[in-house]
């Protein structure tokens, strides 16, 4: 099993996984990344985003340089705690426990 680096988050397992996306389901898009890709600005609007919530939907415009993929790894790469839980065409589902009173309570085991 692979070492997980001092201060990265464990990876979420596929049961977990499997948990989060089921509460994503009904949540719309609230971060959308256009032709710039990442930029501090996606960044910042993601972080304050997970201020108020634990679950983000990111829409990946046609015009991103990026894939959709990668756009979402290099958002949860920007954000502390932050994991990519599923990419369905060119919305990204992000999530990320509150580091204080987290809400979204994950199944153990995998």
């Amino acid at each position: 099993m692979p070492e997980t680096p001092i201060g990265a988050p464990a990876p979420l397992t596929s049961k977990q996984r499997a948990h989060v996306r089921g509460l994503a389901h009904a949540e719309k898009a609230l971060v959308h990344v256009g032709k710039e890709g990442v930029t501090p600005a996606a960044l910042r609007a993601l972080r304050q985003t997970f201020a108020s919530r634990e679950i983000v939907k990111v829409r990946v415009l046609d015009a991103a340089p990026e894939a959709p993929r990668e756009t979402g790894a290099a958002l949860a790469e920007g954000v502390d705690g932050c994991h990519v839980v599923q990419t369905v065409g060119r919305t990204v589902t992000l999530f990320r426990p509150h580091p204080q009173q987290p809400v979204i309570r994950l199944p153990v085991g995998g």
